[in-house]
């Protein structure tokens, strides 16, 4: 029963002196975690092993001679070239041949599968990441990676250099090989297009000779006038079609956006609804549920720790009957408002503002879909006229003789094959003009800017960070120790104590008195206990940062 009541009782707010006293009194709790966390952190940083950085830059060089006078037969984005580069280089069997005629990753190959060994290689080890210039990309316009940097992590810096330099001459000749293979390719399918398109014009233009040359003379010249002008009748039906088409599309746009507001229309809620009044009162009734738990809960772990009489059980005891009584008024109240028959409240003004700009919304959806039928009606009137027109055209044109007609198709097929051919003979010469360019490597390529580089310092890891985080969390669990010590800790230490807790006067102190002999063989077991630990912690460091020069030697 007294144990209980002192310890119900308020701490007295600490000062500066009382923290040096909990500092002073608990300072093997603190200084232990520090030191140890501080070993652990200074093994940790010189067991972790170094990780060298290799970094080789390469650019893109533009093409020598201007654009607008040689075009290029390849794919000029740049961003796809490299990244087609990237998946074509760092695929297994390329990274296979790297590991096993470098020695790479001996330990990982131990207890990991290759496939693993090359996925970490790729994902972790081997960056490609591009040099964006502001300057360079102005200038060339269209290129978006004027340069990139080739980066590779490992533990040997020399190693490390060596395979930078390895992956990036493969960058350079497999740039070299997929342009050429790609201009080559680009150049043998135009040139193999262009001879079936002139086998095809020089095929129509016998054909049309022959007939001439046994129809001479019965070729009636005044039918060019009908075909023209059923050219421009099928255009225009052609963009009466197009236009109905959007007409439609509109329309369903416009249909949807109405289902659309409707949908929200039938969603919209009145907040001064009977119902969400009463959702409002069950809400309330809810909470004051929740409260009374909470409230007995307390009430229940107080008895168990304290007696009836104690203050804060008798306090949890008339806050959870007050908290019933308020549940109970709360239920009569509603239930005294249950047989009244139901207030009809007035709509909120922000539901009728929403009702209203939604109704608004939907007639002005409803009137441009009107519109919409209206021009797809008079849409609907033209092209029957207009169908009507060709159809009569078509039936003067039907009326020529059959051979004539076969001329007039002839002549068509003629001057389309001769556009096809033409198109495609420059293509070519273009294509040829670029093949050329990019043989005598005048066009746009790849060039090693800075070669592999061998890295001085190791970028991985962060000793000095690594060990003030170590410090700090060792010095923050230390200080928890010593607090949590010091909570529990009921003992009174000082004079403050005394008179805080008793409320009494302080006449004298007797300080304590210990035997001499004994305080003197505490002191030297604690001191050989910090010096076995700290000779020991210093001896594990020492011997850490030993390991870590041999090593790196």
């Amino acid at each position: 029963m007294q144990a209980q009541e002192v310890t119900s009782i308020t701490r007295r707010p600490f000062d500066v002196e009382d923290y040096i006293d909990i500092l002073r009194r608990h300072r093997g709790w603190i200084l232990g975690p520090l030191f140890a966390a501080l070993v652990t952190s200074v093994v940790v940083a010189f067991l972790w092993p170094d990780t060298y950085v290799s970094t080789a830059t390469i650019r893109v060089v533009p093409p020598q001679v201007p654009e607008n006078i040689v075009q290029s037969n390849v794919n000029m984005d740049i961003q796809g070239r490299v990244n087609s580069l990237v998946q074509l280089i760092l695929n297994r069997a390329t990274l296979t041949n790297i590991i096993n005629s470098k020695s790479l990753y001996k330990k990982e190959r131990d207890r990991l599968p290759l496939d693993d060994v090359i996925e970490n290689m790729r994902t972790k080890d081997i960056k490609v990441i591009p040099v964006m210039q502001s300057l360079n990309s102005q200038a060339q316009g269209r290129n978006q990676y004027p340069a990139f940097e080739i980066r590779f992590y490992y533990n040997n810096r020399f190693i490390a250099q060596q395979v930078t330099q390895d992956l990036s001459a493969r960058f350079l000749e497999e740039n070299v090989r997929e342009t050429l293979s790609g201009t080559n390719g680009t150049t043998q399918f135009l040139v193999e297009r262009r001879d079936m398109a002139k086998k095809k014009l020089d095929s129509i233009e016998q054909k049309l000779s022959e007939f001439r040359t046994k129809n001479l003379g019965r070729l009636p010249e005044e039918q060019q006038s009908n075909y023209q002008q059923l050219t421009q009748m099928n255009a225009q039906m052609l963009n009466l079609n197009t236009a109905m088409n959007r007409v439609n599309q509109e329309k369903l746009l416009y249909e949807n956006q109405l289902r659309i507001y409707r949908e929200r229309l039938q969603t919209l809620k009145d907040p001064n609804s009977n119902e969400q009044a009463q959702q409002q009162r069950n809400e309330k009734l809810a909470e004051k549920d929740n409260e009374i738990a909470q409230l007995e809960n307390l009430l229940t772990q107080a008895k168990e720790r304290y007696t009836a009489t104690n203050p804060d059980v008798v306090r949890l005891t008339g806050l959870v009957a007050a908290a019933k009584k308020q549940r109970e008024t709360i239920v009569k109240a509603d239930e005294s408002k249950k047989p009244e028959a139901p207030t009809q409240r007035a709509p909120s003004p922000q539901f009728i503002r929403e009702q209203r700009d939604m109704d608004e919304a939907i007639q002005k959806v409803q009137a441009m879909i009107q519109a919409k039928d209206l021009e797809m009606d008079d849409y609907k009137k033209q092209s029957a006229g207009l169908d009507k027109q060709i159809k009569a055209y078509q039936s003067r044109i039907e009326g020529i003789p059959v051979g004539i007609r076969e001329a007039d198709e002839l002549t068509r097929e003629r001057d389309l094959a001769k556009r096809d051919y033409e198109a495609l003979d420059t293509s070519v010469s273009k294509s040829t003009m670029s093949a050329a360019l990019i043989n005598q490597q005048q066009g746009e390529r790849l060039e090693l800017l800075d070669p592999a580089t061998l890295p001085m310092t190791h970028t991985d890891p962060k000793r000095p960070l690594i060990i003030a985080i170590g410090s700090g969390m060792g010095l923050i669990l230390g200080l928890c120790l010593a607090g949590a010590r010091e909570m529990k800790d009921t003992a009174l230490k000082n004079l403050k104590d005394v008179r805080a807790y008793t409320q009494l006067p302080v006449l004298g102190s007797i300080p304590l008195l210990e035997n001499d002999l004994v305080v003197r063989r505490r002191k030297r077991l604690a001191w050989l206990a910090w010096s076995t630990a700290c000779l020991v912690g210093m001896v594990i460091m020492s011997s850490s940062v030993v390991y870590y020069y041999a090593t790196k030697l």
